[in-house]
Order: structure tokens, then sequence, then C-alpha cells
């Protein structure tokens, strides 16, 4: 199932994340796909907000850390930003199969190639516009 939802401003990025916050169980992962800008960083940090219901809660990009772990009230939520990696070959030292236990969030799941889980939620961000966005969900299906 696929399906795909105008995102006129931020408010309603923000509350298509907190939607999604609200059926996330340990085990799940949500790779967030896009270009630069898309706003994959701000959609992670409205998930992570929305989980430990904290509208302001410090949520840093961790492009340069490559993971920050949170804990929430449903257990730890681990943030990636894959970005800097080449590709699949420095996940094991991000300890990625036990990471996939707790809750993850995906910057650049592309680089994760046959790491990328099977059953993955993915939101496709795209621009449309200054503050538009566009967002695509895939692999919801029976959650």
């Amino acid at each position: 199932m696929t399906d795909s939802l105008a995102l006129p401003d931020l408010a309603a990025t923000t509350a298509l994340a907190a939607r999604l916050a609200a059926r996330l169980r340990p085990g799940m992962a949500v790779l967030l796909e896009g270009p630069l800008g898309a706003g994959k960083t701000e959609f992670a940090r409205a998930v992570l907000r929305a989980l430990v219901a904290d509208p302001a809660l410090e949520v840093p990009s961790p492009t340069f850390t490559l993971v920050q772990s949170y804990d929430t009230p449903r257990g730890p939520v681990h943030h990636l930003d894959l970005w800097r990696l080449s590709g699949p070959g420095g996940l094991d030292e991000l300890g990625w199969d036990e990471l996939l236990d707790d809750i993850v969030l995906v910057e650049w799941p592309d680089r994760l190639g046959p790491w990328r889980p099977a059953k993955a939620i993915t939101v496709a961000l795209s621009h449309h516009g200054e503050t538009s966005r566009q967002a695509v969900i895939s692999g919801w299906d029976g959650r």
C-alpha cells in the first residue's frame, strides 16, 4: 500500500510525523528518503518529539555522529543519518543488527544496500515550493 500526501507547511509535516509516531513499536524501521533539504531531519525530529511528548526536545541532526539514540516511553529510538556512509560496510561499526531490536529512523537509507529491512516503512519526501512538501508513504500494509 502506498499513500501520497500533500504537506503544505511545517505544521502538516509535524502532524503526519506525530500520527506515524503513535503507531511505532520496537522492531520497526522508518526509512526517510528524499533529496537534501526535503525535510527528512525535520520529520525525524517531529517523530521523536511526539514519542517523548516534548515539542521542545533538542534533536540535533546525526550527520556527523551517524546515530543519536533517545529513551522514549516505547523504548530506545535510534536516529541515523547515513549520508557520510559510503556504503553498507560501516553498518557493523554502528551495531545495525542490535539497533533493529528498537525503533530506528534512517535518513539516506539507500546507503543500507542489502541491509535494508524488508518490512520497513518508507517515507519519501520531496519539495513542492519553498515550504510545501509531498510525502509518499509505503510499507505500511497491515500495520
